[in-house]
């Protein structure tokens, strides 16, 4: 008994946990009024399990019953037979329950896997035109995108069901005596012999349908050419070999399958078998012989001209898939130095707004100056929007629970609740000190901004629940010398904890016994949970793909999340497959996240929808963005009501949408080949282009696209973009630079490349970066500025931009403090074409030195200039060969320095530095003999000198 009621309680208990998690995940999604969504996928799933689970279990029950149906009256005398006399005997009084305990085991096994297909089973109910046939089969995108995956489950399916019925059939048929392997005779009763003939039939027209289904299958097939790892579609030996081979194999297996259902009536196996056997040769020889063989003898000799009708397919479906077909290309013949002033002062607004707060290097700053309280944190890498025609830079302050003093209960649940308002500062200036000129600022926050509900409950940092309402004080803010500000949450989010049956499902779904009986919840408490804007979108509309970076963006009084949300598929017919998280990593992906599909193979991408957050209501609104999109439209119909019209899109909002960065990532990875829009050229692949590596970092990855606001040579006046630069395959000189214009408008979403001669000599990223690196007084500023100040330095954002015709390339420098690592902006570096460096303490000054004389038509920032640095002295006499050779000593003595600290050799590391400090005094004395004067040598070991590595 005791047994029993433990058993009994155990499986109550299981059930509770089951029902928690369906109850609270329905009450979440009421909360947020997307019940819809969560019926709509619930019922979708339990309607393809009970259907799928019952025909399995019908189909399986009924060829189990029909075996044993079928069984002689009399088993034939053998070994064989008397021993398993013993297992008929042992299932005879159970055969009822174990029919019907095989065939629900089956069936729930089915339907399981069944009720993960919902999706495909929504597409192919709902689904929408595209309007464009493929060029093969002239069948709508639709049929390959929604129809053949529901089919090819299906199959799939059936494929499963007669396999299972064979398999149990036959065991049945051996049990009872229709099968034998040994005694005199006929091995297979009439009826075991018909039975089983029936089910191979059922599986050789199965067969026959899929050769047919796998001849269109065609279209999306991938595999790798030309460098092309995902390449999609047909080519020459598919359309004239393959495509050929599964239509006979079609009608072959036809013929085969009457073969099978003949037997039952001629009594015989051969000719079935017969059938068989020449449906596998055939299979071998028309499917897989015969297109080698034109591969080889057809193709090879002349690939060329073979491939380049598919190839100029695969180019045309591509490129209208991902979004780039209208992508306009043009020349662009960049000097090497030469400035020409009056398309320099076209380009005033570029100049203007060249951005010195890098935003992946400046949270830390934020942290240092504007997070007030150890509870709040800013995000790694910040976001840039646009305030009053001004690229700002900006970030949330939320809540940071590990910095609370004494973590408890009571205090991460229930008194710190969450973050507070937002910091703003201006991208392209900076104070005396090199910190940022902030716009929005203090705590509760003050600044361009105005009045906006600052508090904070909805956030990329925000706890996993809280515990709110009213009559619970929770710690608001606190100011120097003030008690703690308190609040009571009225933002009318969250479940509703007053139910006991609630409160008992939610300690079993956080695992937390206190959320049911702690007394520190009040009448009128909720819970908040699923808290960050993604996984709140994501829940939502499952049918999306979130863009890993949301942004806050303050409008109409509120502080809201922008996301990006994207509708893909995999289906496109000639349209080469990308990894979704292959093409938007970068250099910043570990700071910024990943945006992944639910396949993470796609060859079609829409930016379809605009989803806003509330930061303290949590109030998620989906806005259609792309009303072209039949994906979407499709979705739409699935869940009517969730996605609002795109002219509901609130007026204060729209100006802060933006062109997102994934989108971006994965267009410009095709356009790197796919910029190429002749086949023949193409099949050459002799102007591939990449994605530059992230010169600032020591790293592989590549560089990540840039938000500034840029004038493309043919257009009318700057707007706020995003840029990327691409390099020839295999070199590192400029080859490409692009941008897409990033504010909604007439030209929103329009990508320009600006294409350079292929012997312009341009510089790509890695060579400026080199030619930063190597320029004498480059090295002798930055190694006194970082040795003097015990500090150590990090490179900014490395941005190129199309200036007066020509490239010009600027990168701040920050000066981080030994042990505080707070980045100051302390130098910039620029340098124009193929011309000289520049590096001066103002953007002002090296504009001036790198463009001279045409910088003066053109507007450039009114940054506070940044009083002389006491330790980094003018530097007469650095063209003097005493003082170059010892600052090359000095590089020499860094540079075996980070070799020796890489591989542990702190030995040789401790000689380095040594060395390291030696050429440093060298350089001085001989600065200083080179003016006419005379210098100690510093004292003290040197911490830190130029390198692509950020220390903090």
């Amino acid at each position: 008994m005791l047994l029993l009621t433990v058993g009994v309680l155990f499986a109550l208990f299981l059930l509770f946990v089951m029902f928690a998690g369906l109850w609270t995940d329905w009450l979440w999604f009421d909360s947020v009024h997307y019940g819809s969504v969560f019926t709509g996928q619930l019922g979708a799933k339990i309607g393809l399990f009970a259907v799928f689970g019952l025909l399995m279990a019908l189909v399986v029950g009924f060829n189990l019953w029909l075996a044993h149906r079928l069984r002689p009256p009399l088993a034939a005398m053998s070994v064989e037979q008397q021993s398993l006399d013993r297992y008929r005997m042992g299932v005879a009084p159970f055969r009822k329950w174990l029919l019907i305990g095989l065939s629900l085991l089956v069936g729930l096994a089915a339907g399981a896997a069944a009720g993960a297909q919902w999706r495909t089973w929504m597409l192919w109910v709902n689904g929408t035109s595209f309007g464009v046939k493929d060029s093969q089969f002239h069948k709508d995108v639709s049929y390959y995108a929604f129809d053949l995956p529901w089919y090819q489950f299906v199959l799939g399916f059936a494929f499963s069901a007669v396999l299972v019925s064979l398999l149990a059939a036959t065991a049945v048929h051996y049990l009872y005596g229709g099968l034998r392997l040994q005694g005199p005779g006929r091995r297979a009763s009439a009826g075991a012999q018909g039975h089983l003939a029936v089910l191979l039939g059922v599986f050789v027209l199965l067969k026959a349908v899929a050769y047919w289904l796998d001849r269109y299958a065609l279209a999306v097939k991938s595999e790798s050419y030309k460098k092309v790892d995902g390449w999609t579609g047909l080519r020459y030996v598919d359309a004239n070999a393959f495509l050929p081979a599964k239509t006979i194999l079609f009608f072959v297996a036809i013929i085969c399958a009457l073969l099978f259902f003949l037997t039952p009536i001629r009594r015989t196996w051969a000719p079935a078998l017969i059938g068989f056997g020449l449906m596998a040769l055939s299979a071998l020889l028309v499917g897989g012989l015969y297109p080698a063989l034109v591969q080889q003898f057809q193709v090879k000799p002349n690939e060329q001209a073979k491939e380049t009708a598919y190839i100029q397919k695969n180019i045309d479906a591509t490129r209208q898939a991902y979004g780039i077909a209208d992508t306009v290309e043009q020349q662009y013949d960049a000097p090497d130095s030469a400035v020409d002033a009056d398309k320099l002062k076209q380009d005033a607004q570029t100049i203007t707004d060249i951005r010195l707060a890098d935003p992946n290097v400046v949270s830390p700053t934020f942290q240092q100056n504007q997070a007030l309280r150890n509870y709040y944190a800013f995000p790694k890498t910040l976001d840039v929007d646009r305030y009053g025609d001004q690229d700002t830079v900006l970030g949330v302050r939320e809540l940071d629970l590990s910095g609370v003093q004494q973590r408890n209960f009571i205090n991460d649940h229930f008194k710190y609740t969450h973050g507070y308002g937002m910091v703003s500062a201006k991208g392209n200036q900076v104070d005396a000190n090199g910190n940022p000129v902030y716009t929005e600022h203090s705590l509760p926050t003050t600044g361009d901004l105005g009045a906006y509900e600052q508090r904070v409950y909805y956030g990329e940092k925000s706890p996993l629940y809280s515990v709110v309402g009213p009559g619970m004080d929770e710690i608001d803010y606190t100011r120097d010398g003030q008690p703690d500000q308190t609040w009571q949450y009225n933002g009318g989010s969250g479940v509703s904890l007053d139910n006991p049956l609630t409160r008992a499902a939610y300690a079993v779904k956080f695992a937390e016994p206190q959320l049911f009986y702690s007394g520190a919840i009040k009448d009128g408490a909720k819970i908040l949970y699923d808290r960050t804007p993604k996984e709140r979108v994501e829940k939502v509309a499952p049918w999306l793909s979130i863009d890993a970076d949301p942004y806050p963006v303050v409008q109409n009084g509120r502080l809201v999340w922008v996301l990006d949300g994207y509708t893909t598929s995999d289906g496109y017919p000639f349209s080469s497959k990308t990894t979704f998280g292959d093409a938007t990593k970068d250099s910043m992906t570990d700071q910024r996240g990943r945006t992944l599909t639910a396949t993470n193979q796609v060859n079609y991408i829409r930016n379809s929808v605009k989803a806003t957050v509330d930061a303290y209501t949590g109030e998620v609104s989906l806005y259609q963005w792309d009303e072209a999109d039949p994906v979407l439209k499709t979705w739409m119909k699935a869940f009517p009501g969730t996605v609002k019209a795109k002219a509901d899109i609130p007026s204060t909002l729209l100006p802060h949408l933006r062109y997102p960065q994934d989108l971006f990532k994965v267009q410009r990875d095709l356009l790197g080949q796919y910029h190429i829009t002749d086949a023949t050229a193409f099949f050459n692949g002799t102007d591939i282009w990449d994605v530059p590596a992230d010169p600032t970092l020591d790293t592989t990855e590549v560089q990540p696209p840039y938000y500034l606001t840029v004038r493309m040579p043919d257009a009318k006046e700057a707007s706020f973009s995003l840029t990327t630069s691409f390099v020839p395959s295999g070199r590192k000189n400029l080859a490409a630079f692009m941008a897409v214009d990033a504010d909604p408008g007439e030209d929103y979403g329009k990508l320009r490349i600006l294409r350079l001669p292929s012997g312009s000599g341009a510089l790509g990223p890695g060579l400026v970066q080199a030619k930063f690196n190597s320029d004498s007084e480059v090295a002798h500023q930055l190694t006194l500025l970082s040795n003097n100040n015990e500090s150590g330095l990090v490179y900014g954002n490395l941005l190129t931009l199309p200036v007066g015709g020509g490239i010009l390339n600027v990168e701040p420098v920050y000066l981080v403090a030994r042990g505080a690592k707070v980045p100051a902006l302390k130098k910039v570096l620029a340098v124009y074409g193929t011309g000289n460096v520049a590096i001066g303490d103002t953007l002002s000054e090296v504009l001036t030195k790198v463009l001279g004389g045409a910088a003066d038509g053109a507007t450039t920032p009114t940054a506070p200039s940044q009083p002389e640095n006491p330790g980094t002295p003018t530097a007469p006499g650095t063209e003097d060969p005493d003082v170059q050779k010892a600052l090359a000593d000095a590089q020499k003595a860094f540079d075996d320095g980070q070799a020796a600290m890489k591989n542990g050799d702190w030995t040789a590391y401790g000689k380095s530095q040594e060395a390291l400090k030696k050429a440093i005094a060298d350089a001085v004395a001989a600065e200083q003999k080179a003016a006419g004067g005379a210098s100690p040598a510093p004292s003290g070991s040197p911490s830190g000198s130029p390198s692509a590595s950020p220390t903090g």
